[in-house]
């Protein structure tokens, strides 16, 4: 539903007051609520992790090992999900987005920008200090496919990549009516997000609750980053205050 015009008193619909840019209010809470639910589930599966829950902990390596037991058998299979988890690692992905940052800058969209760089370095944080905090252990199997350093949960490359899916959903987003480039950044964005989480598991580096902890605490930090960027945009701007007129020049 579109805007209501000037001089009509039309009540907008629930959708235009909770996810329309120009209700800032409305769009400021919805995705704090985002946000807010999507931190919640990566916390009660570190809980579950941290509790050594039996039945995550089975459903854990019987995807793991069934990815990598077919993995071992299509060799070429395997080869291509190293290709990819290495062209859309941690930090290629930063260097991608550093280079829209940059972009963004010369298009004086400045606070674009920063919405851009603080989304990426809040994400770059977040996943090494939740991965230190948890210490899980990545899998130990006798025929990995891929080798990986450090800590499992949850999966860096999984919340990069949901960041960087972010990113391209909000600074790429088409104009109304463009519907085929909408859907080839949706499609991208979602191609980005899931095959880089689901080589992580089918290499044998990552269980499959890591990537899911991953995608979650990827998709709170832009939810919760666009929040404070819609709050900043629609902050009203300080009226300049008019210069001091000089008495010998006003006599």
């Amino acid at each position: 539903m579109c805007a209501p015009g000037p001089g009509t008193t039309a009540r907008p619909s629930w959708r235009y007051r909770r996810l329309h840019p120009d209700d800032a209010l409305g769009l400021r809470l919805t995705l704090t609520v985002v946000s807010t639910f999507l931190v919640l589930v990566p916390f009660l599966l570190a809980l579950l992790v941290l509790a050594s829950w039996s039945p995550l902990r089975r459903l854990d390596r019987a995807v793991t090992e069934a990815l990598v037991g077919y993995g071992l058998r299509h060799p070429g299979w395997a080869e291509a999900l190293n290709v990819w988890t290495e062209v859309f690692g941690p930090m290629p992905l930063r260097l991608g987005a550093l280079v829209v940052v940059g972009w963004l800058a010369r298009r004086r969209a400045r606070q674009l920008a920063l919405w851009v760089a603080v989304t990426m370095a809040v994400g770059g944080l977040l996943g090494p200090l939740v991965k230190l905090l948890v210490g899980r252990p990545r899998p130990e199997l006798p025929e990995p496919l891929a080798q990986a350093v450090g800590l499992a949960f949850p999966s860096g490359h999984a919340l990069n990549a949901a960041l960087a899916a972010g990113v391209l959903l909000v600074v790429f987003r088409p104009r109304p009516g463009r519907s085929a480039k909408r859907y080839a950044v949706w499609a991208a964005a979602f191609l980005l997000t899931v095959v880089t989480g689901f080589s992580r598991v089918a290499l044998g580096v990552h269980w499959s609750s890591d990537v899911v902890a991953g995608w979650l605490l990827g998709a709170a930090v832009v939810a919760a980053t666009a929040a404070v960027f819609t709050v900043w945009r629609a902050a009203p701007a300080r009226p300049r205050r008019p210069p001091r007129r000089n008495n010998a020049t006003a006599r």
